[in-house]
């Protein structure tokens, strides 16, 4: 890398900022900030260099600094541009991959601190701390997903999410040690297992740049750059690309919600509290121990927004789930007594974030109607995936935390236990519809000693596995679009570990296999059944058929098309015991295909089932015309449909 001192001075009749540019940053209506703040290679006059602009208000000089000047802390000084707070220069012959920092003087109380580029949209791979200059050009090959992505990302359309962590998907050996794949080594292995799986989307976990593996990347400090770790930018698009060629859409984990203080990022830019609130009763999370964004702030409505459409619009990404929605509306989020600050109401409501939301999700639905915004809201507030106008946050969709726990709680009783808890099951149909939801199971079920999926289930091997395998098959029969975090589908044994690999060597041995075997039929059927996507957000695409028989331990519903195509029966027996001749009522006569059962011997099971048919008789039950005399193998699901 050139380590040069550059003679040239800051040019300051320079500026990719017209007025009004600085009047809408201002404003908080900037929403392409990226392209103007930041650092920006250009050529002015037949000379080569860099553009750079930051806003720090509140500071006395603010200088560049990096590889082309020595770090020197004060020779390439920027100049205030009026008060807008952004300080801004060009200077000569800085080169694409150059490291640099903004030397900050604060004017208000003398404090000096070197940071990263809030806009940077390249940073040194930690634990270096350094912005790079970066040109963001890349060839798309994407044009055929681009265009038709609209039907794939629809609501009535079967969205199926696998939820992955880059860097302990998969390693490999290299002189001795066990590293992460990078973006282009990633991307055809990812596809390919991605494709098997039947998945329609992967959500990757932040991958925009953090200074501490351990947070998973939710610790974000350059809300505008992927990690160094795997790659540069244009290996990030081309991972993306090469998604979206095989028919895969990709979402990315985006964090609004806080920030670490770490010297060199956002906290405390210019001396001054910036970019968070200035009160630790509103701006230190005190679980996360971690800044939160005042979102009152109108610069920082341009910067989290601009965040947002920059990796709709440079990455190509299909949609954004937003993490930590629920301590961005609560001003008592994790907080005791006297700990918060009442809003002017005397509510807990944060107001500033609520109305930041809405915003987001306006300008996202705006420039992007094709994407979707998901919430990982774990409350009952109101409308989060409802439109704006009408009261709501304006999501897409938002994550049912309900279901995944009272799931995860009735799986874990024995199944003697279970005939007194169906109604833990049952409930979720008093809400299902009230939200666009996703059926998350994700990545924070399986750390911090809760234990792998496989683990959580109750009984020997053979009833962990076939427990396991009804879990899935309940998930996809419900409406709501589908989430599983990677390692899931392989049933490990330990829970996720994010400094290793998945335990992909477990694929050995038939009961994993069958696991996985499962999970792609399952996600197979989904994707080619209308009945069980189309009426995913609407309540005319369900019907109980029996949620009454406790005693036994057996659900049975229908998933019913909203425009062509045949409904689907799911029938679950949530006990070890097998119940033949079990009569069920169901509204059409003739054969009933048996489509999948999670007790076939190729997944793992006992193999017990209904030779692939049944025959509906006209004998009246469960208040339809017909009924169905099944075998209900043990801890198993099966689906029909009519012939």
């Amino acid at each position: 890398m050139k380590q040069a001192r550059s003679d040239h001075p800051v040019r300051h009749d320079v500026s990719l900022l017209s007025d009004f540019d600085v009047y809408l940053f201002n404003e908080g209506s900037l929403f392409k900030a990226y392209e103007k703040l930041g650092a920006h290679p250009i050529e002015h006059e037949g000379r080569r260099g860099v553009y750079f602009a930051v806003w720090a208000p509140n500071a006395a000089s603010v200088c560049v600094m990096g590889e082309f000047n020595g770090w020197d802390k004060t020779s390439h000084t920027l100049k205030p541009r009026g008060s807008s707070g952004i300080w801004e220069g060009f200077i000569e012959g800085v080169w694409i991959g150059c490291a640099y920092k903004y030397h900050i003087v604060s004017a208000v109380n003398g404090y000096q601190v070197d940071k990263a580029d809030p806009y940077g949209v390249l940073h040194e791979t930690p634990s270096r701390t350094a912005s790079r200059v970066w040109d963001l050009s890349f060839s798309w090959n994407d044009a055929a997903w681009m265009q038709t992505r609209k039907a794939k990302n629809a609501l009535d359309a079967p969205i199926s999410i696998y939820e992955i962590h880059i860097g302990s998907w998969r390693r490999k050996l290299e002189d001795g040690n066990w590293r992460p794949l990078n973006y282009r080594e990633l991307a055809p292995l990812l596809a390919k297992h991605v494709k098997e799986l039947g998945f329609s989307h992967v959500e990757f976990m932040p991958i925009m740049e953090h200074p501490f593996y351990g947070s998973w990347g939710y610790q974000v400090t350059g809300l505008f750059a992927p990690t160094s770790r795997y790659g540069t930018p244009q290996d990030c698009m081309y991972l993306i690309d090469f998604l979206h060629r095989e028919g895969i859409g990709v979402i990315l984990d985006w964090v609004p919600s806080h920030f670490p203080t770490d010297e060199h990022g956002l906290g405390y830019f210019d001396g001054t509290h910036l970019y968070e609130h200035a009160d630790p009763k509103k701006g230190l999370h005190p679980e996360w121990n971690s800044a939160i964004f005042n979102y009152g702030r109108d610069e920082i409505k341009s910067f989290l927004i601009s965040s947002a459409i920059f990796w709709l619009e440079l990455y190509h990404a299909d949609g954004l789930r937003v993490d930590g929605v629920a301590s961005m509306l609560y001003l008592d989020y994790g907080r005791q007594g006297g700990d918060w600050i009442p809003n002017e109401y005397g509510g807990n409501e944060n107001i500033e974030a609520i109305a930041l939301l809405r915003r987001l999700n306006e300008e996202v639905y705006r420039a992007f109607p094709d994407v979707q915004t998901i919430a990982e809201e774990s409350t009952a507030w109101p409308m989060v995936s409802r439109p704006a106008y009408v009261g709501g946050l304006g999501f897409g969709l938002k994550w049912d935390m309900g279901w995944m726990h009272d799931t995860l709680k009735y799986f874990s009783y024995e199944p003697i236990f279970r005939s007194y808890h169906q109604g833990e099951l049952a409930f979720r149909m008093v809400y299902a519809f009230h939200e666009n939801f996703v059926l998350p199971l994700s990545h924070d079920e399986v750390v911090y000693g809760k234990g792998s999926l496989l683990n959580k289930m109750p009984g020997d091997d053979w009833q962990k596995f076939a427990n396991l395998r009804l879990l899935f098959g309940y998930m996809f029969a419900q409406p709501g679009k589908k989430l599983l975090f990677m390692g899931g589908e392989i049933a490990q044994w330990s829970e996720w570990n994010h400094d290793t690999s998945l335990e992909w060597h477990l694929l050995a041995y038939d009961p994993h296999a069958g696991i996985k075997r499962w999970l792609g039929d399952l996600g197979h059927a989904y994707a080619a059944e209308p009945a069980l996507f189309e009426g995913d957000c609407k309540p005319e695409g369900f019907e109980w058929v029996d949620c009454s028989d406790a005693a036994a331990s057996v659900l049975s519903f229908l998933r019913k098309p909203l425009k062509s195509g045949s409904p689907i029966l799911a029938v679950f027996n949530f006990t070890p015991v097998p119940r033949l001749n079990y009569k069920i009522g169901v509204p059409k006569g003739g054969i009933w295909k048996e489509i999948l059962n999670s007790d076939a011997q190729e997944y793992g099971g006992s193999g017990l089932g209904n030779n692939g048919q049944v025959v509906a008789i006209e004998s009246p039950c469960h208040g339809r015309p017909f009924s169905l005399e099944v075998t209900l193998p043990p801890l198993a699901v099966m689906f029909f449909k009519p012939r």
